[in-house]
């Protein structure tokens, strides 16, 4: 392979063993006389929103029954469409996965998501909701349940959850970002308080 004809951005970030370390989304980690170079190529982002329930010590939760994070627990959202903006596609994925209609929202963090291997970088917008109408139901891709705060079942979610949600619990807002290698593998994160959000 010739690196000379590549118009990717090089930036050296460390000292490895000689041997090809494997895939990042955004590029390609490889070595030559024992120092590690990556090559950089822009990402495609997706937008979505995860909206976060709470009463009175609980948050309910929702096990997803299908798709992208089956078998975890997670809040509510999804992907924001072309024609609403971020606080509707909250309100809309709500209530299309748990059957509550959210009547206050309070954006409490912005994460970012990139899995090794994949271009796709994932923008998600974090949604306090202690005001809604409605009971949760069970939907077609969400099963609903309340847990006590000091409960959760973090064993059982994505293993970035631990990391942010007591800064959530706190009413502290936030900004993250996550590198995953598959979906239980953290490679690299960071985590900020921040004062305001966009």
């Amino acid at each position: 392979m010739s690196f000379n004809n590549c118009r990717c951005l090089i930036q050296q970030i460390s000292y490895k063993q000689d041997r090809v370390l494997g895939l990042c989304s955004r590029g390609v980690y490889v070595t030559k006389k024992q120092k590690l170079s990556y090559f950089q190529m822009p990402a495609t982002r997706k937008v979505f929103t995860l909206a976060m329930v709470r009463k009175t010590n609980s948050l309910l939760l929702g096990l997803k029954k299908k798709g992208f994070g089956e078998g975890k627990w997670n809040g509510f959202g999804g992907k924001v469409e072309k024609d609403e903006t971020v606080s509707e596609g909250a309100v809309r994925e709500l209530e299309e996965e748990s059957g509550l209609v959210a009547k206050c929202l309070r954006k409490i963090g912005i994460l970012e998501f990139e899995f090794a291997g994949d271009p796709v970088l994932l923008e998600v917008h974090v949604f306090d909701v202690t005001h809604y109408e409605g009971e949760p139901v069970e939907t077609e891709e969400m099963l609903p349940q309340w847990f006590p705060e000091d409960g959760i079942p973090y064993d059982q979610m994505w293993p970035d959850d631990i990391l942010w949600y007591p800064l959530y619990l706190k009413g502290t807002k936030f900004k993250g970002y996550f590198l995953y290698q598959g979906h239980d593998t953290i490679l690299e994160y960071t985590l900020t308080q921040v004062e305001h959000l966009p």
